[in-house]
């Protein structure tokens, strides 16, 4: 029954509500007393909230990178006040630290944060810069996620820089504003001396920090970042931001990248810049997070926002989120020049040969690799690639097979960018993520013809991919050898330390079959012992292959290798029965004699 009277009532209390959370000011000031030993000093004011505890929260993972690390472990001294008296505080749960606030109107929190792990997703301080990671930094009012706030960097006394994607507050020198925590979460923070430089591309001012040194050049740089930066916008047909920031740290030897919504941290090699490997090597980096700013961040899976900062988020579509992403970074440095199309087809290739090559393949799908990311694709064991794929690289040979069904099926006139962009526009008009059946359906509406199928075999289920069949249909010949003709092969993977160790053994290989175990310290092959073996040959990493001992190259498929290990300080001795290696490399090879389907096809695939 309507009634007019509750209505009114309810309409006011949440105004009331709306009014109260209004009022609510959270401010942080981020200092470093001791960034030498690691060491981040927050301060989170909290005002116009008077309760009679207020509960803050530290988020357990980070978007964009799917573990609970538990950020909270590197909190210390936390201490909460009101009007310069100390307030008792609760931790009430792992990451949830209660404030008996006593309806006080300004509390003042203080907590220090370790940080002293190099990666592109959790915070690192030492003498010479800070990256603060803001998941692993900051904290929220619990229900309070949509809050703004302002951050104010006080950098080290031989700082002098901050580079942010956050908006700056007008004559607040370092300050920031955030008008949500989505916001402030997905804006990671340079702190230092970084070199700055800025380039315009697609009507989109970018800026670049780099941090470590390394022999780039800028202005080279700033032409070809431009490049990717208008390829990637023109499949979308807009660029959603005026603004965007790539923070570049550089080390002796660096690697990865975390997508943001205006930004991106990327690590990288110092001295690499000058190869040609090197180079384009940062640049499909490059290439792969900011791909990111439309899929994933924008274009993406229902259940990745809003998030939920306390648990796990999970979904069946990182194949699409990441492993489309990593297809479309190859696709990227071709149509922008970096690669001939040789190269295009044969970096192809090399995907689906990793995927044929690992035996977990045969055992995940793409759908329950995205789901069980929380618990095996950042946590992999010596078992994970015999019973685990990757979503990266599955996820990248579904988008090659679909691309060429849809182009094939379209006669040249659709593509998998069409699927891309129609699926951004859908997700920003009905501002949520998609689902599988609404991707689904949206790939089978752009081409026409029914996917269930391709569902059933590549998404959901473990076929090998048809490879020759698809490739084919661009014109591009795809032939198939054994890894090692004619060579046998143990299946054991080893590091040499203390000993050579057993670090995993290959699915169904010999190793596998006859006994050998993880952990076992190998003594000796056939009568030669490790050392005397390892004496005639040059390692160039301690993780190798049993494999490339003497006595094991001189073997033929079917022979016996006798294996002595010691095994919980207890000796045994195993035979094992050599095979052949299972493994494949394919090579693919553009026809010149291609039909002109054929060749209408391989130029809508390639985008040039």
């Amino acid at each position: 029954m309507f009634n007019k009277k509750s209505v009114l009532s309810l309409v006011l209390v949440l105004t009331g509500i709306m009014a109260a959370k209004a009022q609510v000011k959270i401010g942080f000031e981020v200092s470093f007393k001791e960034p030498q030993a690691h060491y981040a000093e927050v301060q989170m004011n909290i005002s116009g909230l008077a309760k009679d505890y207020v509960d803050v929260k530290m988020p357990v993972w980070t978007p964009g990178s799917y573990l609970v690390r538990e950020f909270e472990k590197s909190v210390e001294d936390f201490k909460a006040t009101a009007s310069g008296k100390t307030l008792r505080v609760e931790k009430v749960r792992k990451n949830t630290w209660r404030i008996f606030s006593a309806k006080a109107n300004d509390v003042k929190i203080n907590y220090r944060v370790y940080a002293f792990e190099i990666s592109v997703r959790t915070p690192f301080i030492d003498e010479s810069h800070a990256f603060l990671s803001p998941t692993g930094i900051f904290m929220h009012l619990d229900g309070m996620i949509k809050s703004p706030s302002t951050v104010k960097i006080i950098p080290f006394n031989t700082w002098s820089k901050v580079s942010t994607g956050l908006t700056p507050v007008a004559g607040q020198q370092f300050t920031y504003h955030a008008t949500d925590f989505d916001i402030l979460y997905d804006s990671p923070i340079e702190v230092g001396n970084q070199d700055v430089f800025e380039f315009t591309a697609s009507g989109v001012r970018h800026e670049v920090a780099m941090y470590g040194g390394g022999n780039y050049d800028k202005e080279k740089l700033k032409v070809d970042m431009a490049k990717i930066v208008d390829q990637e916008t023109a499949v979308y047909g807009e660029n959603p931001n005026k603004y965007y920031l790539f923070i570049v740290h550089n080390f002796q030897r660096g690697g990865g990248g975390l997508e943001h919504l205006n930004s991106t941290t990327l690590g990288a090699t110092r001295d690499a810049y000058n190869t040609e490997k090197g180079y384009n090597g940062f640049l499909a980096l490059v290439a792969h997070e900011y791909h990111h700013l439309w899929n994933v961040k924008r274009l993406r899976p229902v259940a990745l926002g809003p998030f939920d900062y306390d648990n796990e988020n999970y979904t069946t579509n990182l194949w699409v989120a990441e492993g489309f992403t990593s297809y479309y970074e190859n696709k990227y440095m071709h149509r922008a020049g970096f690669i001939d199309a040789n190269g295009f087809v044969n970096d192809l290739a090399a995907g689906i040969a990793t995927v044929l090559n690992t035996p977990g393949a045969k055992v995940q799908s793409a759908a329950s690799s995205s789901y069980d990311a929380w618990i095996i694709g950042y946590r992999p064991n010596e078992n994970s690639k015999n019973n685990a794929i990757s979503y990266y690289n599955k996820g990248e040979v579904i988008g090659i097979l679909m691309d060429l069904e849809i182009i094939n099926a379209t006669r040249g006139a659709k593509s998998l960018d069409d699927v891309m962009k129609a699926m951004y526009l859908q997700c920003k008009t009905l501002k949520r993520g998609y689902t599988d059946a609404e991707f689904k359906a949206m790939v089978e509406k752009v081409s026409g013809i029914s996917f269930t199928n391709f569902w059933a075999k590549y998404v959901n289920g473990v076929d090998d991919a048809e490879y020759v069949k698809y490739f084919g249909y661009a014109g591009v010949d795809v032939s198939t050898e054994n890894a090692t003709p004619g060579k046998p092969v143990t299946g054991a993977s080893c590091t040499l330390g203390n000993g050579l160790i057993v670090t995993s053994t290959t699915r169904n290989s010999a190793a596998w079959v006859d006994g050998l175990n993880v952990n076992d310290e190998i003594i000796s092959v056939d009568g030669v012992t490790v050392d005397e073996a390892l004496s005639t040959i040059k390692l160039r990493s301690p993780m190798i292959s049993l494999d490339v001992l003497p006595v094991v190259a001189k073997k033929n498929i079917g022979d016996v290798l006798k294996v002595k290990v010691k095994r919980d300080g207890l000796e045994k001795e195993f035979s094992l029965k050599l095979k052949a290696n299972p493994n494949v490399r394919l090579k693919a090879t553009i026809n010149e004699n291609a039909t002109a389907a054929q060749k209408a096809v391989f130029a809508k695939w390639a985008g040039k």
